[in-house]
């Protein structure tokens, strides 16, 4: 299956977890704000992700500042 990710196209297994994705591009679920297929999913809701051929995602990391 092949999904985008910040406009980057990527071929993935079929049944890829969200979280093993983000680990493939050395990201985790707790640092990042990811947007599938233009909605916001909360950390609790990206871990339990499995994505789908054609999914869209946006992925920002946080980052700590002052």
């Amino acid at each position: 299956m092949t999904i985008t990710a910040n406009g980057k196209e990527f071929v993935l297994e079929s049944s890829t977890s969200l979280p093993a994705f983000l680990e493939s591009i050395s990201l985790q679920v707790g640092l990042v704000i990811v947007e599938r297929n233009k909605q916001a999913l909360s950390p609790s809701e990206a871990a339990d992700v499995t994505l789908e051929d054609g999914d869209t995602l946006e992925i920002v990391k946080i980052v700590a500042g002052g």
